[in-house]
Parts: C-alpha cells; sequence; structure tokens
C-alpha cells in the first residue's frame, strides 16, 4: 500500500505587481513533489498594491500586509509567507522581525496558528544556514535601495563584499528580466573572497533556472530571495528542505530546527 499523500497550504503576502514568487515557489516544490511523492504543496495568495519600486510605495505595501493577513487566515493556511524582501528592509534594520511578529498577531486575532515568514528574515537565515559570512549581490533596485539592502544585511552580521544594481525601478519590468542574464552578470562582481552569491535578492527578479549553473560554475553556494523563503517554508512545515538543482541551501544537506520562528530564533542542524 502506499504512503499517505500530505497536502501542505501556503499562503503568501506578494506585491500586486508580483508575478515570480507565484511561479518559482510552485515549480522549485513541483520539483521537489516528484523527488518525493508523499508530500504536495497548494499555494493560496492575498495581495497588497505596489507597482513601483520606490519608498513611498514600499511603505504603503507594508500598511496592507494586516489585511492581507486576514483574508488569509481564514483560509487556514499551513504556513504563511510575506514577500517582498526590499519592502521590509528598506525600513531599516531588523524590521523583519517586527513584520512577522505583526502579521502573527492578525493571524492569531482570527483564530490562525500558522507561522510566519518573511522573504528577508529568510534570506538572512538562510546565509546563516550556509555558514557564509562575507556575501555578494545582485539586485534589480536603484543603487539606493541596493544599498539599503546591503546595510540592513551587514547589520544582521554578514559583510557585503560586493553589490550590483541592475536600476529597474518598475515592478513588472523586474519580473520580464531574463534569468539568463544573471549568468552573465555575476561576472561583473568581485567573488575572489566571498563565501555566498545572492544572485537575486528580490523576489521578482527571476533567477530559479541560473542558481544552479552559477553554483557550479564558481564553486560557492549561491541562494536567492525566493530559494531562501521555499527554505523556510519547508522547514516551518516540519519537511525536509530539499529541492533538486535550485543550490547548496535546498540540497538537503542542512535544516533548521523549529524553536519559534523568526531571524535568530532558529537553529541549524
Amino acid at each position: 500500500m502506499s504512503a499517505a499523500v500530505r497536502d501542505h497550504h501556503i499562503g503568501m503576502i506578494v506585491p500586486s505587481s508580483n508575478l515570480t514568487m507565484e511561479t518559482e515557489l510552485p515549480r522549485m516544490l513541483r520539483a521537489r513533489e516528484e523527488a518525493e511523492p508523499g508530500d504536495r504543496f497548494v499555494f493560496h495568495s492575498a495581495r497588497a498594491r505596489m507597482r513601483h519600486v520606490e519608498p513611498e510605495q514600499l511603505r504603503a505595501m507594508n500598511a496592507q500586509a494586516g489585511r492581507a493577513a486576514a483574508e488569509l487566515a481564514d483560509a487556514r493556511p499551513d504556513v504563511v509567507a510575506t514577500a517582498c524582501l526590499v519592502a521590509i528592509m528598506a525600513q531599516g534594520p531588523g524590521y523583519h522581525c517586527t513584520a512577522e511578529d505583526d502579521i502573527t498577531r492578525v493571524l492569531r486575532e482570527e483564530g490562525c496558528e500558522s507561522p510566519v515568514v518573511s522573504s528577508a528574515g529568510a534570506l538572512l537565515s538562510g546565509l546563516g544556514v550556509l555558514g557564509a559570512r562575507k556575501v555578494a549581490i545582485i539586485t534589480p533596485y536603484m543603487k539606493p535601495l541596493t544599498k539599503a539592502v546591503a546595510d540592513y544585511i551587514e547589520d544582521a552580521g554578514f559583510e557585503v563584499a560586493d553589490a550590483l544594481s541592475l536600476e529597474v525601478p518598475d515592478n513588472l519590468a523586474v519580473a520580464r528580466l531574463d534569468p539568463a542574464g544573471l549568468r552573465e552578470h555575476h561576472r561583473r562582481l568581485d567573488l575572489s573572497d566571498v563565501d555566498a552569491l545572492v544572485l537575486s535578492a528580490c523576489v521578482q527578479m527571476p533567477s530559479l533556472p541560473a542558481i544552479q549553473a552559477v553554483e557550479d560554475e564558481i564553486g560557492i553556494p549561491v541562494l536567492s530571495a525566493a530559494t531562501a523563503t521555499t527554505f523556510r517554508i519547508l522547514s516551518e512545515l516540519g519537511v525536509e528542505p530539499r529541492v533538486p538543482g535550485a543550490g547548496s541551501l535546498l540540497s538537503g544537506a542542512k535544516a533548521v530546527t523549529k524553536t519559534g520562528g523568526g531571524h535568530g530564533r532558529e537553529s541549524v542542524v
């Protein structure tokens, strides 16, 4: 008799103009379903308005998180992920903890016990899982926002040795960027002394088809905001965080034991 199949329901809060999280996460978890048929994944999204990656629109989008969380609570998902890295990091160091706590409070008020993951917190914990100390990043943002992201990462204890801004302010245009370009863009960075490369420090910039290829080429771990978010989602669900062909973080060699959720509250095993 075949083993029982478990459905895992994943709630996502995404910018209204985001296309990539609802593409790359399902693709990764579909690949995992093929490798591990006992687990299946179902996605439910709530949207918050944001078209241009500008400070005012990012703040306005953050203000909609409570409404989006309340809508997701009605579906009783097994985990909720809020997926706009720069909207959180642009608010200043440590804000992912505030954002996760605020969403958690709304879920609890609605009778929903789902753990909460943020793409910003997931990227930081993913770097920690990999044992990285010095990193390089690629973003689609204008340079001031890239600096805000780099400062946020450095405040969490990592050194950003080099950063590349592609300077695309329109969020839909970011989604249309060809991920194959990342196989060239990373050559513009100084990777001589870094422990990991964040190939896309943005959940909207497509990168999944390039992650494993670039990692194989440069010989150091390569991750993205999307792969780090997937790692945290799987960890919160209590299933092995393994996705074939998605880089070292999702190779199954590392795992996070839940000890309450949020950055700084996990242990690596």
